[in-house]
């Protein structure tokens, strides 16, 4: 396969800029222009064209796609503009910063200026700064040539980075990063303009509603923190709390810093976004900006599906390009609205596949809990037996509330999650129950699953092992390999999972231990270790499922342990069979662990799932 490195200079003014709008809308502007282009066919030097759309397109078109990989640094960008403008589309996307996020961890940098540092291949230039609001025809002879070495350095060192990091890179991970550049690059799916348009007066309406009903006249009413409050729990929400730094008590986290009052902003109850976003003075809920932009994208085009590739920690995929696709609500006044409105082509639908329980059947797996694991295997009620364990009766006695209950034990408490979080965690779901029964309930799960708690105790020695830089075991052997000497676990994909400046610090519990993030210090311990393991697990096993689900079919999303695919209607229930198959496929590292999944199908993404 050829390889083909290439970076697109284009026109950008103060207004019209990627600073200021998403890469979609940058693209399929009117106002956009190509300036230039620097191209490298495998290892030739690099040329620079400038021209017209049509020669640039002409030009391009004289190199070998059809069996090249495209290489850039950010290629969701340079990808675009290829697929959309020009009608150009490679065989295989590959990408540096995408690379870099899953070699590096997603809190190093991975501009291209940062990495060529890193890797001491050479110095990006800043002749970009000067091309500032001007158009092809606005360039001397001298500036664009000048401009041309400029993109010809930035191709050169995209190059020499992809040279380096390709050795150390796992092979099957290329191959996702194209199956996640595709669902952008070559969009699929469709939109309802209609459906969104109505949703979008509907959501002002709620808002206003609220306002009224709640007797708000002034929103300077809403600063009051007593009535705020008794709002939100009017609402089904709790009001997040925190300790003052200068009183030293507990008091309402209403401040516009507060991180789990800015979740708010995210809830699934739009009432609840207009709340908090009317406290902090914006104009818009999150459910209105993304509804708003759901349209112009209808009215442009296709919904390229913007997933970044290895944005957590864990690896996993996340949500880009300003519309986090990984959080359309489900529930609530807003339920599947959003989901509704995204369609598959005339002749086509969607199949939404998602791994059942995979992160409690990928804890019991890796921590040896082989009674829990031979219950997932046999296709037995986990939840059931959990809750025989907790209310003392039989399996087949077990009532339907009691199940709710077991259910959210075995999901929730597989972290070491202690009585008071489990209380509210029920509390937020309905559920009322004293602290004492809580914590019988977390002591009989821990009692009975008495592998997991080992397992706990096994990665707090492993923080303690990793900080010292010294090596130790950890969890099922041959699945997990610690690198102590770069503060970081080497998941199955070969991949490493970071902590970057793990430090220990004594205190009155002993020592606790925190890694350094972009946002501060962030506490680790053993727990969260093993909720991090099994999330990266997780995603390595999605991710060999969709690498075997691409060699029929195309995934045009994927949300969490989930996989969307788009197929033509005469083949449904073939590529449902085969789509199922895969989801209930293992990699050869992970043995004996037993997954399952559950599909729905449908001519919209809400009825698929």
């Amino acid at each position: 396969m050829d390889l083909i490195t290439l970076d697109f200079e284009t026109y950008y003014d103060k207004d019209y800029s990627l600073r200021k709008i998403t890469t979609e809308a940058y693209v399929r502007d009117p106002r956009f222009e190509v300036v230039g282009v620097g191209v490298k066919l495998n290892n030739q030097p690099t040329e620079w064209a400038s021209g017209t759309h049509d020669q640039i397109k002409e030009y391009l078109k004289g190199f070998p796609w059809k069996d090249a990989m495209l290489l850039c640094h950010n290629t969701m960008f340079d990808g675009a503009i290829l697929s959309w403008r020009l009608g150009i589309r490679p065989r295989m996307y590959a990408d540096t910063l995408c690379i870099a996020r899953a070699l590096h961890g997603t809190e190093a940098g991975g501009s291209l200026a940062a990495l060529s540092t890193r890797y001491g291949v050479g110095v990006k230039g800043t002749e970009v700064l000067d091309a500032l609001g001007k158009r092809r025809e606005d360039f001397s002879t001298r500036e664009l040539e000048k401009y041309g070495d400029y993109c010809i350095n930035d191709v050169e060192l995209t190059y020499k980075l992809f040279s380096l990091m390709a050795k150390e890179f796992p092979k099957q991970e290329l191959r996702l990063i194209d199956l996640t550049l595709r669902m952008y690059t070559e969009p699929t799916l469709d939109l309802d303009t209609g459906l969104l348009e109505s949703h979008l007066e509907d959501i002002k309406e709620r808002k206003d509603q609220l306002m009224r009903d709640a007797g708000i006249t002034d929103k300077k009413e809403l600063m009051s923190n007593l009535k705020f409050a008794d709002l939100l729990t009017d609402l089904g929400v709790e009001p997040p709390m925190k300790i003052s730094p200068t009183t030293g008590k507990e008091t309402f986290a209403f401040a516009k810093n507060d991180e789990a009052f800015k979740q708010l902003l995210d809830h699934e109850n739009d009432q609840v976004q207009a709340l908090v976003s009317a406290r902090l003075g914006t104009k818009s809920t999150l459910e209105e900006t993304r509804t708003q932009r759901f349209i112009d994208i209808s009215k442009r085009g296709l919904l390229p599906v913007p997933v970044r590739y290895y944005a957590a920690h864990t690896g996993r995929w996340g949500g880009d390009d300003k519309i986090n696709l990984q959080n359309l609500p489900s529930r609530g006044p807003n339920g599947k609205k959003l989901k509704s409105s995204i369609i598959a082509p005339e002749g086509h639908s969607l199949i939404d596949c998602d791994s059942s329980q995979i992160e409690a059947r990928v804890l019991a797996w890796l921590a040896g809990q082989n009674d829990l694991t031979q219950q997932f295997t046999d296709g037995e009620d986990v939840y059931k037996y959990m809750a025989s364990s907790i209310y003392n009766v039989s399996v087949d006695d077990v009532t339907k509330d009691q199940r709710f209950v077991g259910k959210t034990t075995i999901l929730g408490a597989g972290y070491g999650m202690g009585a008071p979080k489990f209380q509210l965690q029920l509390q937020g779901m309905g559920v009322y129950i004293e602290l004492e029964e809580a914590r019988r309930i977390i002591d009989i799960y821990r009692s009975t699953n008495g592998a997991i708690s080992q397992l706990w105790r096994a990665a707090n020695n492993t923080i303690q092992y990793m900080a010292r830089g010294d090596s130790i075991q950890f969890g099922r052997e041959g699945v997990l390999q610690v690198d102590a000497a770069n503060n970081c676990i080497i998941l199955p994909s070969g991949l490493p999972m970071f902590y970057h400046g793990l430090a220990g610090e004594k205190s009155e519990y002993g020592y606790e231990y925190t890694y350094r993030t972009r946002k501060g210090p962030n506490r680790i311990y053993g727990g969260k270790v093993v909720e991090n393991v099994c999330q990266a697990i997780a995603r390595c096993i999605i991710g060999h499922q969709m690498i075997l689900l691409a060699k029929r079919y195309k995934a045009v999303l994927t949300v969490h342990d989930s996989i969307i695919t788009c197929v033509p209607d005469e083949e449904l229930d073939e590529a449902q069979e085969y789509m199922e198959w895969c989801m209930r496929q293992t990699p050869d590292w992970a043995e004996g662990l037993p997954i399952t999944c559950e599909s729905g199908t449908g001519k919209s993404y809400g009825d698929a799932g």
